[in-house]
């Protein structure tokens, strides 16, 4: 029976591929497979992306422009493909995030993919929510615009926001203390119920479910009567409603299972190395291209 199941195509934890490399992934399509490496022991392996392999392709990005000017999503739909999109749209803050364009142009690639495409194809993360002090010490936060986005989620249809805090690698504070002067904190677990619960309050009122990725000690400490659940970014079980067919339920045990992590199982084909995210976020736990030696 397990021969059967249709592979999740990730794509991509590792970079943003919608923004930066879907000559590359399309050429990956064309001749029938991925060809990745393993990040840890660095053996190279292929994934099968023909059509009658693949169940869902999966696409993480902070930047759909090209993706959508491109029509790389109907050219995959025409092929057999199905696609769900991980859209990442926090608040406009260049000492957090210097190279993800404006917030005006990330809610009309909001707008555009949902009317493209499927609302419920498209789920938003808000992630991560960060606490930090600048340069000349001044607390700061990446909340300010979060319900002006979560309206414009609503009025598309989009019924699924994922979000987390961001978590304190001990790379990620030196490199963001370096290159920006940005000082990452992590604010008190009452804090974070706070903050919870008022998304909450905001999306429910716009119809929109709250995921939290990787929080399961805030999310054992919320309300009883709280809806917030534990997120799967590769939401197989999902996918499985939305288009059918037969697609493993296995838990990625890749993933941070213990912290909360609820994605099933999947094929990343993305690379930290030979495809550099060029957005450059401080809060990265990958090596941003232009970061990666601070």
């Amino acid at each position: 029976m397990a021969s059967h199941l249709k592979t999740v195509i990730s794509a991509s934890r590792r970079t943003d591929i919608p923004a930066f490399y879907m000559d590359w992934f399309m050429e990956s399509i064309r001749n029938g497979y991925f060809e990745v490496v393993n990040p840890y022991s660095r053996k190279t392996f292929h994934v099968d992306a023909s059509v009658d392999a693949v169940h869902t392709i999966v696409f993480w990005s902070k930047n759909f422009n090209l993706f959508l000017k491109g029509g790389y999503g109907e050219a995959l739909l025409e092929q057999g493909y199905k696609l769900f999109f991980n859209f990442t749209v926090n608040s406009f803050n260049m000492d957090l995030e210097p190279n993800v364009p404006r917030l005006s142009d990330r809610v009309d690639q909001m707008k555009e993919l949902c009317s493209r495409f499927n609302p419920k194809t498209v789920q938003w993360r808000f992630d991560p929510i960060c606490f930090y002090k600048d340069a000349d010490g001044h607390a700061g936060h990446n909340l300010d615009d979060f319900e002006n986005i979560a309206e414009t989620a609503g009025l598309c249809g989009i019924e699924r926001c994922v979000t987390s805090f961001v978590d304190l690698y001990r790379k990620v504070v030196k490199r963001s203390e370096r290159a920006k002067g940005v000082y990452l904190f992590d604010p008190p677990i009452e804090k974070k119920i706070d903050i919870l619960l008022e998304m909450e309050k905001m999306l429910n009122e716009r119809s929109i479910s709250l995921f939290t990725c990787c929080e399961k000690e805030v999310l054992d400490k919320l309300p009883l009567e709280s809806t917030v659940s534990r997120s799967a970014c590769i939401p197989n079980d999902y996918l499985a409603r939305l288009y059918g067919g037969k697609v493993s339920m296995a838990k990625d045990r890749g993933q941070r299972m213990a912290a909360g992590c609820g994605c099933y199982q999947s094929s990343d084909v993305g690379s930290y190395s030979l495809h550099p995210c060029f957005h450059n976020c401080v809060f990265c736990y990958a090596n941003p291209a232009a970061l990666e030696n601070s």
